[in-house]
């Protein structure tokens, strides 16, 4: 079933077991002027035959035989086939359609980042936070190439910053990567310490370190991973190395021995690159 069309805006499926969901997240993305179309599906299962059926007038298919749906807006606690089920199978397309999960169950906010959902609205959702999210899918979209002829991959910019979603009073926020000072290890979660405050969340430092390596954050201590870029200070004592951060109120951190040359290494190298390049 799909509502009014127009020519241009995004394609986009939604999916809810509830009619008042399914109708209210009809009415929010069919009354925003970058959609285009809008599918509904009951269930899971549902949708997964809509995006893989052969009946034009039904779905349409692109010139390469792919869904032409830009964008899956689903719930997440849904009968048969959950929500989290649907985009792990999503995931296995050619081209996957952007999922964005709007629900009731907050608790499930960062298995969806997990799982390559691209923005998770809690319930009840309004035309603002839906918009918010379709312009995220819209520059996914640009950056991808969908619909057009790939474009080359671009180096990441300051507003393609990793962001992480973290839990705080019953609400998901969004933490940029450039917000964080440094990154301290609690068992097999970290702590992302910011100017505002510090955030729990699921993910081992040793898995930060790795994926945060290339934006400027080393290891300094078996405990702490820091933003190179924050170091003010190296300073020595009888106990040992530590480092001072600016970019708020300093705080001063232990560096072990085994990560002593390293870090003096990236330190010095960092202005010796700086001057190369003026």
């Amino acid at each position: 079933m799909s509502t009014r069309e127009n020519p241009g805006g995004l394609v986009v499926l939604a999916v809810d077991d509830e009619r008042a969901g399914l109708d209210e997240m009809k009415f929010l993305l069919g009354s925003n002027p970058r959609v285009g179309r809008v599918l509904t599906a009951f269930d899971a299962a549902e949708a997964l035959r809509l995006l893989r059926s052969d009946d034009p007038e039904l779905i349409g298919r692109r010139d390469d035989d792919e869904s032409i749906v830009d964008a899956v807006f689903a719930d997440v606690s849904m009968p048969g086939l959950s929500g989290m089920e649907l985009a792990r199978v999503l995931t296995a397309f050619r081209n996957p359609p952007a999922l964005v999960f709007i629900t009731g169950h907050e608790e499930n906010a960062l298995e969806a980042f997990e799982v390559g959902a691209l923005d998770y609205i809690m319930k009840p959702a309004n035309a603002d936070r839906v918009d918010r999210a379709l312009r995220g899918i819209e520059k996914n979209k640009q950056q991808s190439g969908k619909n057009g002829s790939p474009q080359p991959l671009e180096a990441p910019t300051p507003e393609d910053d990793e962001v992480i979603p973290v839990e705080l009073a019953g609400t998901t926020r969004m933490i940029p990567r450039k917000e964080v000072r440094w990154v301290e290890a609690q068992g097999d979660y970290a702590r992302l310490h910011t100017t505002e405050g510090s955030h729990l969340v699921r993910i081992p430092l040793a898995q930060l370190e790795e994926r945060w390596g290339e934006a400027g954050f080393l290891r300094i201590h078996r405990s702490f991973l820091v933003s190179l870029a924050l170091v003010t200070e190296l300073r020595m004592s009888s106990s040992g190395y530590s480092v001072v951060l600016g970019g708020g109120p300093p705080k001063e951190l232990p560096v072990s021995r085994r990560h002593t040359r390293e870090l003096k290494d990236r330190l010095v190298k960092a202005p010796r690159d700086n001057w190369g390049q003026q």
